[in-house]
């Protein structure tokens, strides 16, 4: 029962905090207005509709990243985690990549795809890529060599290796991967939209700004926080359907 309520509590408390600290004259409201300010206008954009387009401009940027970022990372991390070699000769060339800041590469993205969606697209697929890279590599390096031995000795044949035991045993690795990187892949969608100007709730939100909207601002902020907590959710849930045989989902769910 705690458990439950627990979060509610927090949310809660964290509205509260918000309304009144505005109100007791701490921060100035012009910057950081109430809660409830925040709420209303966010409440008429989705009254009036004017908000689903930007979302569903962001959710687009969101979904072509992060599935290309799957097309990508997947096949890439079998194969370097399936072949010892090729794992130690590339190992160098990801860890230099992983770290440099996907903002970073803003003014590349705008040379060779100009100030539209494919910028979006590169930004999002290339932070995404590296959570389920890594993930996926280890995953099947982190696969019981007896199963594989057992395997082998009964004569089933690579592919069919593949399939029956490593990519099971991968598996709640490459989720787990999936899982952050759709929330990297939402970030840099807002992000590219708020420096680039791609439409979105990410321009919506600097349009505000721009516009002294602060209420505004903070509602939209706030929509972003709300899809990003739900596509969590929503990852969360495939992953249980996908994981329900793994000892750590029937654990969860005690």
């Amino acid at each position: 029962m705690l458990d439950r309520t627990a979060p509610a509590v927090g949310i809660a408390t964290a509205v509260v905090l918000f309304e009144v600290v505005p109100r007791s004259g701490l921060v100035d409201a012009r910057f950081l207005p109430p809660a409830s300010a925040m709420l209303r206008s966010l409440a008429g954009q989705v009254a009036d509709g004017s908000i689903w387009s930007p979302i569903g401009q962001t959710l687009q940027g969101w979904a072509l990243g992060l599935g290309l970022a799957m097309a990508i990372a997947l096949p890439c991390g079998i194969l370097i985690g399936s072949l010892y070699l090729l794992f130690m000769a590339t190992r160098s060339i990801v860890e230099f990549l992983r770290p440099v800041p996907s903002v970073a590469l803003i003014p590349l993205a705008v040379l060779l795809f100009g100030a539209g969606l494919e910028s979006k697209i590169f930004l999002a697929t290339f932070a995404a890529t590296w959570p389920i890279l890594l993930q996926t590599v280890y995953g099947v390096r982190d696969v019981d060599p007896v199963a594989m031995e057992t395997a082998r000795s009964f004569g089933v044949s690579a592919p069919r290796r593949l399939l029956r035991v490593t990519l099971p045993s991968a598996l709640p690795y490459i989720a787990t991967g999936v899982r952050i990187s759709s929330a990297v892949a939402l970030i840099l969608a807002v992000t590219a939209e708020l420096v680039l100007g791609n439409p979105g709730l990410g321009q919506q939100i600097n349009i505000a700004r721009q516009s002294g909207a602060v209420e505004l601002m903070y509602g939209l902020i706030i929509a972003t926080g709300l899809i990003g907590w739900g596509l969590n959710i929503l990852m969360t849930m495939l992953e249980r359907r996908l994981l329900h045989w793994h000892p750590s989902q029937r654990t969860g769910t005690r």
